[in-house]
């Protein structure tokens, strides 16, 4: 039995589209169980509640094997990293007292270089609280996940424009939440592999936002320019639209560590290089988002 947490997430609803294709048996946990994809309905156990409450772990882990962890994005923390650890810390007693063999995670690459990196860093305490419960771990180090810019929208649309307070030619590794979802499955399909560890998934190439920009102009059909913005003025746009002061200073914080280089710490090879490429992505997945 595999366990999947957000299943209807950016990369949690492809995981399960693709397990239910290779007819892997899945349970899930879900706050709102009429969100899930149409290919569920029947098909999968459900667990509702939501994935901080013990009760709710217990039950979803009850005979499990094999867990995928994401915690599900809020820009309303008053307390980031703590943010994070309310959800794993009830995990760990959960996954001791349930047997669980095997735990697969979202969470970023950089670690051992972060320092003081918002999220990122957040998601790397993460990691160190799955491991102290002895389980066999993967976490997924990701890059900047191309879905980002999809809270951009309406600035790339009217303005031609999108802002983040990093160098414009900063160069990240790039990738689509497909492909995370597929380095996912892989490893969730898969109980041959042992230990503690992670796999980066670092899209086809490291890309600056510059770059970005310019294949956003050849397939949106209009101009399209990235803006560094200072950390400060990021900060209180992000106020402005419903985020929390602490949520809004860890991007800051963030930023500054990407542009800093922490990516680094994950180098590319063959097996982190995924295929969906940013222009792609654009046709697919930003266009559409923008003339709607």
């Amino acid at each position: 039995m595999i366990v999947l947490t957000a299943p209807t997430g950016n990369i949690g609803h492809i995981v399960l589209r693709e397990l239910l294709a290779a007819r892997e048996p899945v349970r899930v946990i879900a706050r709102e169980p009429s969100r899930l994809i149409p290919e569920a309905q029947g098909r999968v156990e459900v667990v509702q509640g939501s994935m901080d409450d013990p009760a709710v772990l217990a039950k979803a882990l009850t005979g499990a094997d094999t867990l995928f962890w994401c915690v599900p994005q809020s820009n309303e923390q008053t307390d980031v990293r703590e943010y994070y650890l309310t959800f794993t810390r009830p995990l760990v007693k959960t996954l001791k007292d349930q047997g669980v063999a095997r735990v697969v995670a979202v969470s970023s690459g950089g670690r051992g270089r972060a320092r003081n990196a918002g999220p990122i860093s957040a998601l790397h305490a993460m990691e160190e609280t799955i491991e102290s419960a002895g389980v066999q771990f993967r976490a997924l180090r990701n890059g900047n996940f191309m879905e980002n810019l999809l809270w951009q929208v309406e600035p790339i649309k009217h303005q031609g424009m999108f802002f983040y307070p990093l160098g414009g030619n900063v160069a990240m590794p790039t990738c689509a939440a497909r492909d995370i979802s597929a380095s996912a499955v892989k490893l969730l399909r898969d109980r041959t592999w042992t230990g503690q560890g992670g796999l980066a998934v670092h899209g086809p190439v490291d890309l600056s936002c510059n770059e970005m920009a310019r294949t956003m102009t050849t397939v949106l059909g209009k101009p399209v320019r990235f803006q560094e913005v200072p950390g400060p003025g990021y900060k209180a746009s992000l106020m402005q639209h419903g985020s929390s002061e602490a949520f809004a200073q860890s991007l800051v914080d963030m930023f500054a560590e990407v542009d800093r280089g922490i990516y680094g710490a994950e180098p590319r090879t063959p097996e982190t290089t995924t295929p969906t490429t940013f222009e792609q992505w654009c046709h697919q997945v930003l266009k559409p988002a923008v003339e709607r």
